[in-house]
């Protein structure tokens, strides 16, 4: 079915008040562009289990999340489901020029995006180089994130694969921040359960390696979702990455 807009979206922010402005597909507007924008955008909210979008809609926007995370799943033809991958703040949903969904999308927690109606920002895209530029270079982000989901689902071990979520999740949170933090801290937006689905373990391996990682250490659980990193080099040590993002060998 067609995707109806929730103008009902409580307290959407400002762009100069956005949390995620300067990682945005409007990250490099003028105000000049921002006005355009302000013309075909709004802001849609939804609660946490809720599904978003459903694979094979028709897709009449584009979207921002601004707050929130969501989920990617894909359906095979005999029910089974796989989660294919993550939206955090500032990711963008929607494919300009496609008008169908590829995929699920359903928040995992409260989900707030910004929306833009799909015709008029494609319209918006060819006489405006910096949102095709900064969709681009997004879009490049988002292929290198997928090259490295592929490396930690096929090779690494289950202690790198819990370690690389909870980095993926900590640096994407750091970069959302505008000041610099001596310790990085976040809530982790999976269940135990969401995770193993995601890393391909089972549920008992992941509660046995966050726990190793708790007392070793590495992290610092208050219940079971709040994350506090004292040391992200030797978080990224343990997800095998070095400290500028690569891989150790």
């Amino acid at each position: 079915m067609p995707m109806v807009p929730d103008l009902a979206a409580a307290a959407p922010p400002a762009c100069d008040e956005c949390p995620i402005r300067h990682r945005a597909v409007c990250a490099r507007c003028e105000a000049a562009e921002l006005t355009q924008l302000e013309t075909i955008k709004y802001y849609r909210s939804y609660e946490a289990g809720q599904t978003i979008i459903w694979s094979g809609d028709q897709m009449d926007f584009v979207a921002s999340v601004v707050t929130g995370i969501a989920t990617l799943t894909q359906t095979l033809e005999d029910g089974r489901t796989q989660m294919v991958g993550l939206l955090l703040p500032s990711d963008f949903v929607g494919r300009p020029g496609r008008d169908r969904a590829a995929y699920n999308v359903t928040a995992t927690t409260d989900v707030m995006m910004c929306c833009f109606r799909r015709k008029p920002f494609e319209t918006l895209m060819e006489t405006t180089p910096h949102i095709a530029q900064r969709l681009l270079q997004m879009t490049l982000d988002e292929l290198d994130a997928a090259r490295e989901w592929m490396l930690l689902l096929g090779r690494k071990t289950a202690r790198e694969k819990i370690a690389s979520l909870l980095s993926i999740v900590a640096r994407r949170d750091a970069a959302l921040k505008t000041e610099a933090a001596q310790v990085v801290a976040f809530d982790l937006p999976l269940t135990r359960e969401a995770m193993s689905d995601y890393l391909g373990l089972t549920l008992e391996t992941v509660s046995r390696q966050i726990s190793a990682l708790k007392r070793d250490g590495v992290i610092v659980l208050q219940g079971k979702r709040h994350v506090t990193v004292p040391n992200m080099d030797r978080l990224l040590h343990e997800a095998g990455d070095d400290s500028d993002g690569g891989y150790l060998m």
